[in-house]
């Protein structure tokens, strides 16, 4: 993969994690469910600093022409995963079925599944071991987003089976 190509593969990630970014937060906003709410900022928050890292990597790259030598290469890992169980402890109800929720959250997954594929291409494309680090981590945190939305889901459709898989209660009596 040439560098031209790199650079416009950055540019298409930094348009997509801008979209994906105002789309965490309009629905963030449009939820009444606590769940959503926190997943949606969390997963927006975090978009946002990918967004961050990679428009330093690109402006400096285009300045440059090639990988920057100074671009922090690591993003904070992601803390989603946590935040559905922290929410949820404080929730002293079942939340209500909402369909936009979770029509919202399929969207996400799809987005989410594919950014972790398009940065995993760019990952097993490039030589550069740095890039191969940035990009796979990046594919790595799109991953988890999509776990935890996945896990979301399954909370907002099915309650009581995620609480029994969450608590691992087990059938046996004991």
């Amino acid at each position: 993969m040439g560098e031209n190509e790199r650079l416009n593969a950055l540019e298409i990630a930094l348009g997509n994690e801008q979209r994906e970014r105002e789309f965490y937060l309009k629905h963030a906003q449009r939820t009444r469910n606590q769940v959503g709410k926190a997943m949606f900022r969390q997963i927006a928050d975090e978009e946002l600093e990918h967004y961050e890292r990679l428009k330093e990597l690109h402006d400096r790259w285009e300045k440059k022409e090639r990988w920057p030598e100074t671009v922090p290469l690591r993003v904070k890992d992601t803390i989603v995963k946590d935040v559905l169980k922290e929410v949820v402890e404080k929730v002293d109800e079942t939340p209500e079925k909402d369909d936009d929720d979770l029509q919202a959250i399929m969207t996400a997954l799809e987005f989410e599944a594919k950014g972790a594929t398009r940065y995993a291409k760019l990952r097993d494309e490039v030589t550069d071991p740095r890039e191969k680090e940035f990009f796979g981590l990046l594919s790595r945190i799109e991953n988890e987003h999509y776990l935890s939305l996945k896990d979301t889901e399954e909370y907002l459709t099915d309650p009581a089976s995620w609480y029994t898989k969450v608590e691992h209660h087990g059938l046996d009596g004991a």
